[in-house]
């Protein structure tokens, strides 16, 4: 088992200690780009064309809400990729 199958694993499984480039890394492997306000805040945007955008605090630990989300694109772009 690869490196990211483990980090996707952990996503799936909701995994407590999460850190934020540990979810960056699986966004950015699905084609979300990440862009930050100007002002120097700690939240990130991860955008992509046709989905929603998702913003996450840039801070440790990462809440379980925040990986649940990224769990969701986990699991739509897999039902996507099975479908096609």
């Amino acid at each position: 088992m690869s490196q990211f199958d483990k980090l996707l694993q952990r996503i799936r499984s909701l995994d407590k200690n999460m850190r934020f480039d540990e979810l960056k890394k699986v966004l950015e492997h699905y084609g979300y780009t990440m862009s930050g306000p100007a002002s120097g805040s700690s939240h990130k945007t991860f955008r992509k064309a046709g989905c929603y955008p998702i913003t996450i605090p840039q801070h440790e630990p990462i809440k379980k809400t925040y990986v649940e989300m990224v769990r969701d694109v986990v699991e739509s772009e897999e039902n996507y990729e099975e479908d096609n």
